[in-house]
């Protein structure tokens, strides 16, 4: 068999994380399974290097994924964190940011304000950003 091959730390929570990305996120989840994981099996890595160990033989990875602008803003960025371990030619998947509204996600559906996905455990902080947000950009 050529090239990489796809592992996961925790695939269940790995999984979870995909699934919604999927729901709230298409755009990301597309480019994710049809361009950027056929390119990290054919070994081309995408994104930034955050780190490297010579020891291991090991490479951490941080690809942005396509989203929505305000959401980005209210949020962080999408981004997928992995690990390539050359030797073994093995890219160790770890999770995808931002995990904490994703995980949130899996769980329950989540409501939406004024177009932008809100947390329910942070609802209000979440409704002030987008305020603030949109006022600014009316300037």
């Amino acid at each position: 068999m050529k090239g990489y091959v796809l592992d996961y730390i925790d695939e269940n929570e790995y999984r979870k994380l995909e699934r919604a990305l999927k729901k709230y996120n298409t755009l990301a989840f597309k480019k994710l399974n049809f361009e950027y994981y056929p390119s990290l099996r054919n070994g081309k890595f995408l994104g930034e290097l955050v780190s490297q160990n010579k020891k291991t033989g090991t490479e951490t990875y941080e690809l942005k994924l396509p989203g929505d602008k305000m959401f980005i803003q209210v949020h962080g960025e999408i981004k997928l964190n992995y690990t390539v371990y050359k030797k073994e030619q093995v890219v160790m998947l770890n999770y995808i940011d931002p995990k904490e509204i994703l995980l949130e996600g899996h769980m329950s559906e989540l409501t939406t304000y004024k177009g932008v996905m809100i947390s329910k455990a942070n609802a209000s902080k979440d409704k002030f950003k987008i305020d603030l947000l949109n006022m600014l950009q009316d300037k």
